[in-house]
Formats: C-alpha cells, sequence, structure tokens
C-alpha cells in the first residue's frame, strides 16, 4: 500500500500483515531534506523539502525573474516571506496559503510604499500608503482601495479627512486648502455633494448645496461675511473651489504586473509531473498517477460583496414635503441659520447676569420674498425670536462646536427627522439627519424663567 501525505502530519502510515494474520499498523517517518532542484521548465527551488514538496525554509526563482523567499508549508508560502518582481518591486511580510495576507509592505518599482493589512492579494484593513510623489494616506482599504474612513496629505500641506469609497473621496469629509481656505460636507465619486459649508481663510462663511452636472460644478446657498472681511459684499466660492479641486488630485493606484497567487510551480517526480499555482490551485490537467499535491486544501473562494451595504433602520420619521410639520422644520431651519450666521463667536466666556434674562431677545421677519437682512424662502411669513443669543454663542464656543458644522447638521440640505410621538408636555422632538443634535419644541410656560 503506497503511503499517502496529509497537511497535519510529517509521517505517513504504512501496514503489513503479521504471520498470525493481523494487520499492524507502522509509523513511517517522512525526514525533511535540503534540495538544490533545477525544474524541467528552467525555474529553480533550493531549500527544505518534505513529502514531494516545499516545507520549511526555501527559495522558488522563475525564469522571468520572479522570486519568493521564506516559509513554506505542504507547497505553498505560508507565513513570513519575501516576494520580488523583474520591475524591481517588492512585498515582505505575511502569506497565507499562496497569497499575499495578513500585515506586509509592499513597494513599488516607481517608489510607492504600502504598509498595511493584505487579504488574498490586496489592500484590506488599515494601511499607511507613501505615493512618489510625496502624497500620503493613512486609513482603511477594502479589496484594494482606499475604502471606509481615511486621511490624505497632499505634498503642498493640504489634507483631506474624511469617507472614501473604491480610492475615490465620497461620503462626508473635511477638505482643508494649504491657503487656509476649508470645505466640510458631502461628497461623490471624489466631487463636492449635497449640503456642505465653504469658509475662506479670513472666517467667511457659504453655506449651500453641491452638485455635478454635465460635467460642470453646481452650487446655491448664503454667504456670511466674518466680521474681519476685507468687504462685507456677497462672494462667490466657485473660483476658489474649482482651483483648490484641480490641486488636489489623488494619485492613481499602482498596476501589479502579475499576482503572486497567479504564479505557477513545477514539479517533476518520476515520470509524472505536476503544474500548480503558487497558491496550490491545480493550473492544469496531471498525468494519471501523479499523487502529489492532492491532498490539499479545497481552493479558496472569493465571497461575494453585497453592495449597497444593507441600510440601518433610523429613529424617526423623515419630514418631507407634504408633512404636517413640513412648514415648522422649515421655518427653523431658516431661523437658526440667521441666528447663527449673523453674529460672530464671542471674545469673550464670561457673561453678565442681564444676558440670561428672556426679555433678552431678537426679534426677526421672514418674508417669503426675503428681505434686506433675510433671504427669500419657500415657506409661510413668520416671526422669528432669537431668546438669550449672547448664552448659546457662548454655549457653543464654551463646548468647541463649530458654527459652520452646526449650521450644517441642522440647516443643510437634509431633512430632519420627527420622533413617532410627542412627549408628555405636547412637545414636538426633532433629530438632525446626522444624529448630532436634538430640537424640542417648548410652550410660552416653559420659556419663563422663576
Amino acid at each position: 500500500m503506497s503511503p499517502t501525505y496529509g497537511e497535519d502530519s510529517s509521517s505517513s502510515p504504512s501496514s503489513s500483515i503479521s504471520n498470525n494474520g493481523e494487520t499492524q499498523i507502522q509509523e513511517q517517518e517522512e525526514i525533511t531534506e535540503h534540495v538544490d532542484r533545477l525544474l524541467p521548465n528552467g525555474d529553480f527551488y533550493t531549500g527544505d523539502w518534505l513529502s514531494g514538496r516545499p516545507h520549511g525554509i526555501g527559495k522558488y526563482l522563475w525564469t522571468d525573474g520572479c522570486m519568493y523567499e521564506g516559509e513554506w508549508r505542504f507547497g505553498r508560502a505560508y507565513g513570513r516571506g519575501k516576494f520580488s518582481w523583474p520591475s524591481g518591486a517588492t512585498y515582505e511580510g505575511e502569506f497565507h496559503k499562496g497569497f499575499m495576507d495578513g500585515f506586509g509592505t509592499y513597494t513599488s518599482s516607481s517608489g510607492d510604499t504600502y504598509w498595511g493589512g493584505w487579504s488574498m492579494d490586496l489592500k484590506h484593513g488599515h494601511g499607511k500608503k507613501l505615493f512618489p510623489n510625496g502624497d500620503y494616506y493613512d486609513g482603511e482599504w477594502g479589496h484594494g482601495f482606499q475604502e471606509g474612513h481615511g486621511k490624505y496629505v497632499w505634498k503642498d500641506g493640504s489634507k483631506y479627512s474624511g469617507d472614501w469609497k473604491a480610492g475615490a473621496i465620497h461620503g462626508r469629509g473635511l477638505l482643508q486648502w494649504a491657503n487656509g481656505n476649508r470645505y466640510d460636507g458631502g461628497w461623490k465619486d471624489g466631487a463636492p455633494n449635497g449640503s456642505g459649508t465653504f469658509r475662506w481663510a479670513d472666517g467667511s462663511l457659504y453655506v449651500g448645496c453641491w452638485s455635478m452636472e454635465d460635467g460642470t460644478l453646481q452650487q446655491k446657498g448664503v454667504y456670511y461675511p466674518s466680521p474681519g472681511a476685507s468687504s462685507l459684499t456677497s462672494r462667490d466660492p466657485e473660483d476658489d473651489f474649482s482651483a483648490g479641486l484641480r490641486e488636489c488630485e489623488v494619485c492613481p493606484g499602482e498596476i501589479v504586473s502579475v499576482l503572486p497567487s497567479k504564479k505557477k510551480l513545477h514539479w517533476m517526480r518520476g515520470r509524472s509531473k505536476s503544474m500548480i499555482s503558487f497558491a496550490g490551485l491545480r493550473n492544469e490537467e496531471e498525468e494519471e498517477g501523479d499523487a502529489d499535491w492532492k491532498e490539499g486544501e479545497a481552493a479558496p473562494v472569493t465571497p461575494m460583496m453585497r453592495w449597497p451595504p444593507r441600510e440601518i433602520k433610523r429613529q424617526g420619521e423623515t419630514i418631507s414635503k407634504g408633512h404636517k410639520n413640513y412648514e415648522l422644520m422649515l421655518n427653523l431651519q431658516l431661523g437658526i441659520r440667521h441666528a447663527v450666521g449673523r453674529h460672530s463667536a464671542p471674545i469673550s466666556l464670561d457673561l453678565k447676569a442681564s444676558a440670561f434674562d428672556p426679555k433678552e431677545k431678537v426679534w426677526t421677519r421672514f418674508p417669503p420674498e426675503g428681505s434686506k437682512t433675510t433671504p427669500p424662502h419657500q415657506s409661510c411669513d413668520f416671526r422669528w425670536k432669537d431668546y438669550c443669543p449672547m448664552v448659546f454663542r457662548t454655549l457653543r464656543k464654551l463646548f468647541k462646536v463649530d458654527p459652520g458644522d452646526y449650521m450644517l447638521s441642522i440647516c443643510g440640505n437634509d431633512a430632519l427627522r420627527e420622533l413617532s410621538s410627542p412627549g408628555k408636555s405636547g412637545s414636538f422632538f426633532y433629530l438632525t439627519n446626522d444624529d448630532k443634535y436634538m430640537i424640542k419644541t417648548m410652550k410660552k410656560s416653559e420659556v419663563k424663567v422663576p
């Protein structure tokens, strides 16, 4: 009976028949040996050998100039090793069943360097990448591309921190240019999309909504000058925005000529020939009778990725047009945007007792056609009463709430969500789309300070 080889033992059983007819099992020890083999196709292997295949430490050199040197386990790269390409690119790190898998460092022939996680030959998990032009990315990767949350820093000092999808800026994020300008808001495929705020270096603010139409960036919003602005006339961020985006392009990823798992290994055993991939997946038919590699594990299968991911059910009902409180929501957003944007943050956190007086309030009328101090809108004519404005501005500064971020959460392009039922007092509760803030309606009796 010929021996068979498994992956969990370095010995194989053989049977013999004793004089009394009983079958006895004897252990035949397999010995690891060092070999130097020039293979029929010109490839060369030198290193540890067990049961007709590499096992231990060894080096395999292909005729095209690729080379692997490191740990082997029953014929496959398994553990720590180094793979080199003829172009000069290298990968040094962990391997699993012939794949770059685990933690490793890849350096391309052009100078790209990536340190981080890998899964089946692709960047996956947390990783850092230094590009040849000096740009730098630190964040999450998925299936070879920036995916999830990450930070990208350009060589001139500009930087983006936020969401990524398939290698492009996508989701919510903050882009800060080296000249001091910044945009905080929504993105889609590398371009601004949805609600956001553009802030100039002098503190002036533009709150608006952006979209890409026929390759041209479109915008609609309201400008709020800062007290220190050189001019109080309206400013358009279009030119500054477009120029800044041209300067901040994300470097494309490198293209690997051949993945390690796709490399073929050739063995000769007697008159039979075996040819498998580096990852242990058979590429061609073997001659009958060749037992090498047949007892390996099943070929790994890449799982199908579900996209888009299933949305998580969120609390509350989104207030859309036709909802009984739709105009109330618009009025809240218009009033808060006006109250927060018209005043700068207080210099001191010290407040006088008079600042807490309920009589300390500011009335503003919002006609649908607009006025000198209010923008035109699609809601009804209403009056806005801003109670104790200095107190609330001081609270925002005390808790480091950025006015632009605050307005973007409450007054951006996204609708508020109303909880399913009012509270015991009859008040309604509204949640912002990003779940950062809750708004409660109050009766006049609750506003009074005893």
